[in-house]
């Protein structure tokens, strides 16, 4: 019997690393009156439009 999506309460989170061995963090800045999501390397601090432009 199949499970619905409602009631599945484990959430997998998955952590982006950059290539100097980093963690990379989505940050929201304000930019010309609108929100932008930037994720940022905490080591290098390189930023990327998202975190799949790291590799």
């Amino acid at each position: 019997m199949a499970v619905s999506k409602n009631a599945r309460t484990t959430v997998a989170t998955h952590k982006f690393l950059c290539s100097c061995g980093g963690e990379i963090v989505m940050k929201k800045t304000m930019e010309k009156g609108r929100l932008k999501n930037i994720a940022e390397c905490n080591k290098c601090k390189r930023t990327e439009r998202r975190p799949s432009d790291f590799k």
